[in-house]
């Protein structure tokens, strides 16, 4: 349990901050009542795989006298808009409050580094307990359930939740995978090495061996910054390769900025995706494609068990973009 032994007073909200629901907040006048914040990303799967448990905390508690609050702090430019983010948490079921972090000011003030990072603080203000990434459910929700009683001694509380996810529970096995991939050259693990043109259209050919930990184009793209695109008038279809080990593969996709969908075609080891092992976003049959209707994470594979394989995105929509490639290991013990 990481429980902070100094008095380190929670830091207040700026007051210049964009509230998408539930604000304005002042933490001053949140005295009396324990506060579990929790900094995330909609594009971020980490985020996402806690979000069931700070939703079912919020649910649980907010009768008993705990406050939740999301910050969302973005991973990527197109995570700075407010209709983006709305969107997600109308999708995901989000209703206690959550302020926009677009400039970084709730972050730095907490000196915070991660994606998800759930700081708790009691009802004095103070900073008690904190847990970065996913996991520690349990630990949690008892350093929780601790900050409830000492503000209110006579508190019957129900017994701490089960896991909601079979990986969750004890003994499952999370592997070492494959690291997360981002698809800019200012973060980029783009392994081609002819032809790379930063903010400009090129034609790049799969040199045809893959190391891990690396992406491979083939066809033509754009390069930016921080994330790849198909450029208008690129001829034939443009594919992206990543060799990985893992269970899961997902990736952060953005469809064309001018409006319209994209269309990815999707293959594994060579071949169309098996039912069994496709992600949540992409359809099955003869071959295996997934469609780009709105910028955030695409759950692509979720294979039936953790291996080696070689995952290829294939496409011909003009002004798709792809961000990031991440991972996941966790699968339950036999």
């Amino acid at each position: 349990m990481q429980e902070e032994q100094g008095p380190v007073r929670a830091p207040e909200f700026p007051p210049d901050v964009t509230w998408l629901q539930g604000g304005p907040i002042r933490m001053a006048d949140l005295r009396g009542r324990p506060v579990l914040i929790d900094f995330w990303d909609y594009t971020c799967v980490n985020c996402l795989r806690t979000l069931p448990y700070v939703k079912e905390w919020h649910r649980r508690y907010r009768e008993h006298g705990l406050t939740v609050i999301g910050v969302h702090a973005p991973e990527f430019s197109f995570a700075r808009d407010s209709g983006n983010v709305q969107r997600a948490v109308r999708e995901h079921a989000i209703d206690y409050p959550v302020v926009l972090d677009n400039e970084y000011a709730i972050w730095q003030a907490w000196a915070n580094r991660y994606w998800p990072a759930k700081y708790l603080v009691d009802g004095n203000g103070y900073l008690r307990y904190y847990h970065f990434g996913e996991g520690a459910y349990g630990e949690t929700e008892e350093a929780i359930q601790f900050l409830l009683r000492e503000a209110t001694p006579d508190l019957l509380l129900p017994g701490t939740m089960a896991p909601l996810r079979e990986e969750d529970a004890p003994g499952a096995v999370c592997y070492r995978v494959s690291p997360e991939l981002y698809l800019g050259y200012a973060r980029g693990s783009i392994g081609n090495t002819a032809n790379v043109k930063p903010d400009a259209p090129s034609t790049y050919r799969d040199p045809g061996k893959h190391v891990a930990g690396h992406a491979y184009l083939d066809g033509d793209w754009l390069l930016s910054g921080e994330f790849l695109a198909r450029p208008a008038g690129a001829a034939g279809a443009s594919r992206l390769v990543v060799p990985y080990m893992a269970k899961e593969v997902n990736c952060v996709i953005h469809p064309p900025a001018y409006g319209g969908q994209a269309v990815f075609n999707v293959l594994q080891d060579g071949g169309p995706l098996a039912p069994e092992d496709a992600g949540a976003d992409v359809r099955t049959g003869a071959t295996s494609i997934m469609t780009i209707d709105a910028p955030r994470m695409y759950r692509i594979v979720n294979n039936r068990e953790i291996d080696a394989h070689e995952l290829t995105l294939e496409t011909a929509s003009e002004g798709v973009a792809v961000d990031a490639v991440t991972f996941t290991s966790c699968v339950v013990a036999q």
